[in-house]
């Protein structure tokens, strides 16, 4: 009788340790080698509004969207061929470099095979490879081949921000105590803040190329922890109202969801009209929406918009 209340003793006391552990794990808070002056004191970033263009001149306008290029880094695997020739073939070409990442080398499309079947891994791998390879480009946006992007209306919301500034954006979320971005929206960086994030990949302590905990974190969740302990912070991508324009559903999923919330205003509840990313698409559903974006045009209609960004020299797009 002794012997079993001891046992049972025994597992309440390695219970309650266990939970503790759980806790503190959850509640986990890493200290930024930088102080809170280099921590932005804000989490919203917004694209400029039409009045803050208007006050510029035409030729500092000029000036800033050449300067704004990106890099795209398109995480891919063959088993999902479909969607890697679909992005290839349409959104992907908007950017000033694509490059895509895969797990193992295919045929079919060019791609760097990185020959790493770790997930997080392989996404180090890939954003160590479009840091080395940047040339003059300063602002990188990383997705996979599921996610649709209008990579036109990324450049308007980083338009007048510093990419010498650390920049993390995209469709931010909360777990727990850790802010992130999530990774089916798409994530954006500027330049500084992939240079310190390389910069940390080194610290095998407090960035791990493998995950120590007794579970693994997802790679948008460890790519946060990482930047945070840079003094890189997730920031929500928004247009001038504040509505997000970073989405992980599909046109179709948000007005549907509008359609049911707001009856009566359906459009101005679904999404924003500089919206940067949507996803939940399939490959014909991305090409549909590559002719509603990019060629479908009411005859006669000049939006007057107050910059032009153009294609890439020598590129095929629409």
């Amino acid at each position: 009788m002794f012997s079993e209340g001891s046992s049972f003793v025994k597992g309440m006391l390695l219970g309650g340790v266990f939970c503790l552990v759980v806790s503190l794990l959850v509640n986990f808070n890493p200290s930024t080698e930088s102080g809170t002056e280099d921590h932005h004191n804000h989490h919203h970033v917004k694209a400029a509004s039409k009045d803050e263009l208007t006050s510029l001149s035409d030729s500092h306008i000029q000036e800033l969207s050449n300067q704004v290029r990106v890099y795209c880094v398109i995480m891919v695997q063959p088993k999902i061929l479909v969607y890697w020739a679909t992005a290839a073939d349409t959104w992907s070409k908007h950017c000033d470099k694509a490059v895509f990442y895969t797990s193992e080398q295919s045929k079919a499309l060019e791609a760097v095979d990185l020959n790493e079947k770790d997930e997080w891994a392989r996404l180090r791998k890939a954003l160590k490879h479009a840091y080395d390879n940047a040339g003059d480009l300063r602002w990188f946006f990383v997705a996979q081949p599921t996610t649709f992007a209008i990579i036109e209306n990324l450049k308007y919301l980083v338009l007048t921000k510093d990419p010498s500034q650390p920049f993390y954006l995209g469709n931010a979320m909360k777990s727990g105590e850790l802010e992130y971005v999530a990774y089916d929206s798409g994530i954006a960086l500027s330049y500084e803040a992939l240079r310190r994030l390389v910069n940390i990949f080194q610290d095998e302590d407090k960035c791990p190329e493998r995950g120590r905990a007794l579970w693994k974190l997802s790679d948008e969740k460890q790519l946060a922890v990482c930047l945070k302990y840079t003094g890189v912070f997730a920031e929500n991508g928004e247009d001038a109202r504040g509505k997000g324009l970073f989405n992980s559903k599909s046109v179709e999923t948000l007005i549907k969801d509008s359609m049911n919330d707001n009856p009566n205003n359906v459009v101005e509840g679904c999404c924003s009209d500089m919206a940067v990313t949507f996803n939940g698409m399939s490959p014909s559903q991305m090409q549909v929406m590559m002719f509603g974006v990019y060629r479908l045009r009411p005859y006669g209609h000049n939006f007057l918009d107050s910059l032009v960004f153009l294609p890439p020299e020598g590129s095929n797009n629409d």
